[in-house]
């Protein structure tokens, strides 16, 4: 019998216990919402995630200043504990200036065409016919907004990548709907075939230059003043050492590498908080790019980090179930832009913190203690 054919999560547990002769009474007891809640198929249960929080930490963020704590869900030893320890920093340098700029989430479909001939009479329709494929596409929900689009042409293929708002839902449901309805407006003008909704010029859940130079979902940028005080008392270094630090190996490692991005571990912050709040995990993806940046100067070190894409939500997908929502409430945040620059506050957090663990040379008895 397959799984699917089974009526309820119960049932399907107790067909894999007696045909694998093991026991999965945990994830019995983790399952906590109610089925129709969540979207997964074959449903048996829940895990779990081990959940610290770090904080508080001082942020200001649209003309306001805030403390603010960051659930973290995580099996990794001292990641709770570092990202602590840089928010420690960071509030006592004052706090941190976070910006936060909203692209749209992307949703990218490649059409086949007979010749160049043709993908340029395709390019001119949508030039021309945008108000119209606006309005196609903002008929499917009334929380989105098509806001731009870009477009590239290789030989018969055509390639377009819509931009949309979305409200506070990360949106890639949303923006996959309003371009099926955008595609088929599309073929029924002019006759050109779509190949796939989805042809990778989205550029979704991988990472790319693309999500550098047109990014997708929201953009943050961090930055603090620790001062010579700070980074002895608190990170227990030195600007210098820091700095080395963070040229050696977030610069020139991050170059002989290959790396598409120049930073020590924003995908370990991202991936915690995504876990923790219920995001799309695959999406640590784009979190994972981005940039650190440090100056010295004499009263100390000044610390700044970028990261281009970042694709998270308030309300729909994993955010709905009733572990997430209570994480999400411990933020505090009133929409998702708010809810990144928490976000971006602990990625800086949490690179502060492990550059100087590294510079002060106590990462492997950090992990030793606390990661094992």
């Amino acid at each position: 019998m397959k799984l699917s054919q089974f009526k309820s999560p119960k049932e399907r547990r107790e067909f894999l216990e007696q045909k694998l002769k093991i026991s999965l009474s945990k994830i019995s007891q983790a399952f906590v919402d109610e089925e129709k809640d969540i979207h997964c198929e074959n449903l048996i249960g829940e895990t779990t995630l081990p959940l610290g929080v770090a904080g508080p930490l001082l942020i200001s963020y649209q003309e306001k200043r805030n403390e603010y704590y960051l659930p973290l869900a995580t099996t990794e030893g001292a990641l709770v504990a570092s990202v602590n320890r840089g928010c420690k920093a960071i509030t006592l340098s004052g706090g941190t200036n976070i910006f936060v700029e909203d692209n749209g989430i992307t949703r990218g479909p490649v059409f086949e065409t007979k010749n160049l001939e043709e993908s340029f009479a395709l390019k001119k329709f949508i030039e021309e016919n945008f108000s119209l494929i606006k309005k196609e596409a903002e008929k499917t929900s009334s929380h989105l907004k098509l806001l731009r689009y870009e477009i590239k042409i290789i030989g018969h293929l055509v390639y377009l990548r819509f931009f949309y708002d979305t409200d506070l839902a990360m949106g890639m449901n949303m923006a996959t709907i309003a371009t099926q309805a955008i595609v088929n407006l599309i073929e029924e003008k002019t006759k050109i075939k779509c190949i796939a909704i989805a042809g990778n010029f989205d550029l979704d859940k991988k990472a790319a230059w693309l999500n550098f130079s047109s990014p997708r979902g929201l953009s943050g940028w961090g930055e603090v003043f620790l001062s010579n005080e700070i980074l002895k008392s608190v990170l227990k270094t030195t600007k210098e050492k820091i700095y080395q630090v963070w040229s050696d190996k977030n610069l020139q490692g991050s170059i002989i590498s290959g790396s598409l991005g120049f930073n020590g571990h924003f995908a370990n912050i991202m991936a915690a908080f995504f876990a923790a709040t219920g995001q799309d995990l695959a999406h640590v993806v784009e979190g994972s790019l981005g940039i650190t940046t440090a100056r010295v100067d004499k009263n100390g070190l000044y610390f700044s980090i970028y990261l281009p894409s970042i694709v998270l939500g308030m309300i729909g997908g994993g955010t709905k179930l009733s572990a997430k929502k209570e994480a999400i409430a411990i933020t505090k945040a009133k929409d998702k832009k708010e809810l990144a620059s928490i976000l971006v506050g602990g990625v800086l957090a949490g690179e502060i913190s492990l550059l100087a663990s590294l510079a002060e040379g106590t990462l492997a008895c950090s992990h030793q203690r606390l990661g094992r």
